[in-house]
């Protein structure tokens, strides 16, 4: 059963920077995952993202003119892509601090990790996203 969601995604970059995005969009739980489904418009275009946790890990999936797969398992480093019109860079995640919790129409995802592009670090980002059910 899908729940329509109203979501906030913050990030912040080495304590310093900070983006925050408010969407619409879909949350469901399958097997032993949930999952949160949204759309947000770039100048590229529009961008879907797919969100899924489990246990003790998670994935970001992006599909649309940006294309990104980020993966997250506790205390290992991953690796995932980030492709753009003008190509694909290999990423990685180092996952520092995971969790993630829902109760009663609302739930929270926060998730600590070292960023690499290229095998260059690119900072310690902390991303933390909270959802709840939308009040009809």
């Amino acid at each position: 059963m899908e729940i329509p969601v109203k979501i906030n995604v913050k990030t912040t970059i080495d304590d310093q920077e900070t983006f925050e995005l408010t969407v619409f969009g879909r949350y469901f739980q399958k097997d032993q995952a949930s999952y949160l489904q949204y759309e947000e418009v770039l100048e590229e275009g529009m961008v879907r993202t797919i969100v899924k946790t489990s246990q003790d890990e998670a994935l970001i999936l992006r599909s649309g003119p940006l294309k990104m797969r980020l993966p997250f398992q506790l205390n290992r480093k991953l690796r995932g892509s980030y492709e753009l019109a003008f190509g694909t860079f290999e990423t990685t995640t180092k996952t520092r601090k995971l969790v993630y919790s829902y109760d009663n129409g609302s739930g929270h995802i926060s998730i600590l990790y070292d960023f690499a592009m290229q095998g260059t670090p690119a900072g310690t980002y902390h991303l933390e996203i909270s959802f709840q059910e939308e009040q009809k």
